[in-house]
């Protein structure tokens, strides 16, 4: 099996096309599971963000054709979308995931929303039915080094956002935020940290839009303070929007719902008092020719990945520092991978030593006679903790040639002791119930399981005699 992760994001495509393959959150069981759908894939989630649309997927092999899901899928020619899309497999997709859930492949180093945001795509994915022990074994792992990433550097210190840059633009054009209305239409999380950043600025009114009422409303109650928010029903969008300075919109809507003849009206009804908007939806909400008017100021996610360039001075110092954590929790995954890999070739070398324990225990038993349960007790005990002892050393260095990516030593140690690292058998074998019948039992010792040729112990037995 392998692990394969294809996408684009913000570094790879403008977002004139990202927006053609966003998946809005109502749509992306529906997605995922048709990705499942496809031929070799066995576990698959997506991410899909305003910066990135990503497939994470365990595939039969590396010819799985994930990659011309996406142009497939949204009706998008190859030959268009192909230049803008990367794909990784094995230990650099393992890198990129875990780099991605730390922020360090975010437009903005160090953001914490990106975490929760591959967390939901997870969930989706569990709760559509298309994830298995692989990725959840690989989320697990990639949410853990995350956190640590944030605990142990100062990657999340001197807090920098989308938000917080938006609104050092608002700053920039309108000198000060003092009495200034924002209108936040969408009840993203986004819109709400921007808004609580402008209230911070002295920003003087707030209304509240969104197609669902509700979350209007429960926005409003959650960002309400000093100032108390205005919900506006969405039907009344249009007509409210021209009493705003400050534009923050994030609806996920297919179109633009803010066109050149929106703000035409609303110039004309501000008498030209300048209006910014700030985009922060993919696909957009606010058409790009708005800006051509004179007095409108639109900035889409785009635009603030440049402005926050200058904000990264000392996130990008600690930056570095999570890189290298980073590399270190990928590198242990991997160890840990490969000694999970090697399972097999432990599991049929106990299988073949087993067997063999049981054919001299049989061939003898016209030798030993009548044991009472207390003799054969024994006669367990002291096969088994032999056993243990003898097959020791070949398993530890069966899962140090593994740790150490080592194949050609993990394949002269399977060949002396004729076992193969890819053996059928399955890893789960090695987890025997305990107290369960003799001819399926085995001795466990340091966390390890070990089987011998007990042809040595025919004198102990006959002793017993």
């Amino acid at each position: 099996m392998t692990i394969a992760l294809i996408g684009v994001n913000h570094k790879t495509a403008p977002i004139a096309l990202r927006e053609k393959v966003a998946i809005g959150r109502d749509e992306l069981a529906e997605t995922t599971r048709a990705l499942a759908a496809t031929p070799g894939v066995t576990e698959c989630m997506i991410v899909s963000t305003c910066n990135r649309v990503e497939l994470l997927a365990v595939v039969e092999n590396c010819d799985a054709p994930i990659a011309g899901f996406l142009s497939s899928y949204f009706g998008i020619d190859a030959q268009v979308l192909e230049p803008h899309l990367y794909a990784y497999h094995d230990k650099e997709a393992v890198g990129h995931l875990f780099r991605m859930a730390a922020s360090l492949d975010s437009m903005v180093v160090g953001e914490p929303q990106i975490l929760g945001q591959v967390k939901e795509a997870f969930a989706v994915a569990r709760a559509a039915g298309t994830v298995s022990s692989q990725l959840e074994h690989l989320l697990q792992s990639a949410f853990a080094a995350a956190k640590k990433a944030r605990t142990e550097t100062g990657i999340g210190s001197n807090s920098v956002s989308i938000a917080s840059v938006a609104v050092d633009l608002a700053r920039k054009i309108f000198g000060s935020l003092q009495g200034r209305t924002v209108f936040l239409v969408g009840a993203g999380k986004m819109s709400e940290i921007a808004a609580r950043h402008l209230v911070q600025q002295g920003a003087g009114a707030i209304l509240v839009s969104n197609r669902t009422a509700e979350r209007a409303r429960r926005m409003a109650e959650e960002i309400s303070g000093a100032i108390v928010p205005q919900v506006i029903d969405f039907e009344q969008l249009h007509e409210a929007a021209s009493r705003a300075d400050i534009v923050i919109s994030s609806t996920g809507a297919p179109h633009p719902i803010f066109r050149p003849e929106h703000g035409q009206t609303f110039l004309h009804k501000r008498r030209n008092r300048p209006m910014f908007f700030i985009d922060i939806a993919v696909p957009r909400d606010v058409d790009p020719e708005m800006n051509k008017l004179d007095g409108i100021f639109v900035y889409d996610i785009d635009d603030l990945q440049q402005v926050a360039v200058a904000h990264m001075v000392e996130r990008s110092r600690q930056a570095i520092d999570a890189e290298a954590l980073i590399a270190a929790e990928v590198e242990r995954f991997h160890q840990r991978q490969r000694t999970v890999n090697v399972a097999p070739a432990i599991v049929a070398l106990q299988k073949k030593a087993e067997e063999i324990r049981r054919a001299e225990i049989e061939r003898m038993h016209s030798r030993l006679g009548t044991l009472t349960p207390e003799q054969l007790a024994a006669v367990e005990s002291l096969t088994r903790g032999l056993v243990n002892k003898f097959l020791h050393p070949p398993m530890q260095a069966l899962k140090q040639a593994a740790r150490d990516g080592d194949d050609v030593r993990l394949g002269a140690l399977c060949d002396e002791w004729s076992v193969s690292p890819a053996a059928p058998a399955e890893a789960e074998c090695a987890k025997e119930p305990e107290n369960t019948a003799p001819e399926r039992q085995s001795v466990e010792s340091g966390g390890d399981r070990h089987v011998i040729d007990i042809r040595s112990l025919e004198g102990q037995m006959g002793a017993r005699r």
